[in-house]
């Protein structure tokens, strides 16, 4: 990204647009890179001023990378917006292999007539979030498209980490006997922007859960004397807490069975979703992980996360048992049992 200031008069960030020469390459790019992106996500590797960034490498580990695109409309919602959502998604995503997330790259498309403001404040929060999670943005890009051939904006933000030598944390890794355990209560994302959609009005305010998990995985690692017990992490965002735990079962070659009762969700969010016709255990979550481990530390596992600000709420939910089938069942609170399938079609599009 080009630092250059030659300009003649500072960007109108109050009441400007995108325009289509922002991504033309030329003057009005370069002075929307300097003047926004550059001075929010300022640090010394994207001052290198390069298409890339030459960056340090760790001596030791395994390199973790993930990529991730942001289209959630709307583009605010309680609790977060666009902006910390791509970088949350991303940091976690790296964290979700035991790693340590390192840098971060972002890649915005913005559509012609985009209200500057709005950019600026999502770009604003985008950089607090990377400034709190201690994971900068490092290099990026920009593209503008015509009106009416985008929406607003898309991120795209890719992720960098390392994971420490030796550590296999899978989702081909769960084995019979092991523990589930989730950080907390399910469903606040999910409901949150479908209220904000529905204009929906509750008497206690429902927020998403966005947020980094990469310390209260660290902190779990820690907690372990041999953090190979941990077998599987995965956060629950689209398709939510069922459509996660199957695709696990269907890697692992397992089954598994929880228990409806143990499953945290918040009593706003069982309401609402009664109400717009949705199943928690369906509903994306952005701050919630899930944990699979050796029933012997589970107990400590737990301990630890419970420990953790964000999780607090942790809760043991199941088993992993023998099932060639690869099924997820649920012990209902009737008494019952019932399979908990894939998700089937798109329950909440455009969701993260």
């Amino acid at each position: 990204m080009s630092t250059k200031k030659n300009y003649l008069r500072p960007i109108d960030f109050k009441h400007g647009h995108i325009d289509m020469t922002h991504g033309a390459g030329g003057r009005a790019a370069a002075q929307l890179i300097d003047e926004l992106f550059a001075k929010a996500f300022d640090n010394e590797y994207l001052r290198q001023g390069h298409d890339g960034a030459l960056l340090p490498l760790p001596s030791e580990g395994k390199l973790v990378m993930a990529t991730d695109g942001h289209v959630i409309s709307p583009l605010f919602f309680p609790g977060g917006d666009i902006g910390c959502l791509s970088v949350h998604g991303t940091v976690n995503d790296v964290a979700m292999s035991g790693a340590k997330p390192l840098y971060l790259a972002a890649s915005f498309i913005i559509e012609e007539g985009f209200p500057l403001a709005d950019l600026k404040r999502i770009v604003e929060s985008m950089a607090a979030a990377a400034r709190e999670a201690g994971v900068p943005v490092v290099t990026g890009d920009t593209k503008v498209v015509e009106k009416g051939k985008g929406d607003g904006v898309f991120i795209s933000t890719t992720g960098v980490g390392i994971a420490p030598p030796g550590l296999c944390i899978d989702g081909r890794s769960a084995k019979v006997g092991d523990a589930i355990l989730v950080s907390g209560t399910l469903g606040e994302h999910g409901v949150a922007v479908m209220s904000l959609r529905e204009s929906l009005e509750f008497e206690t305010a429902i927020e998403s859960d966005t947020a980094a998990l990469h310390t209260l995985v660290q902190s779990m690692l820690q907690a372990l004397a041999n953090p190979n017990d941990l077998h599987v992490l995965r956060d629950p965002t689209r398709g939510g807490l069922a459509t996660t735990l199957n695709e696990i079962t269907r890697q692992s070659q397992v089954g598994m069975l929880i228990n409806e009762a143990a499953i945290p969700v918040l009593p706003q969010v069982n309401a609402a979703c009664e109400l717009l016709g949705l199943d928690p255990l369906y509903v994306a979550n952005e701050g919630k992980l899930i944990a699979i481990c050796a029933p012997e530390v589970a107990d400590q596992l737990l301990a630890a996360m419970r420990a953790h600000p964000l999780g607090e709420r942790a809760q043991r939910i199941g088993t992993v048992i023998e099932d060639s089938n690869c099924f997820v069942q649920m012990n209902t609170n009737f008494g019952g049992r019932r399979v908990v399938d894939w998700l089937s079609g798109e329950q909440l599009p455009r969701i993260c």
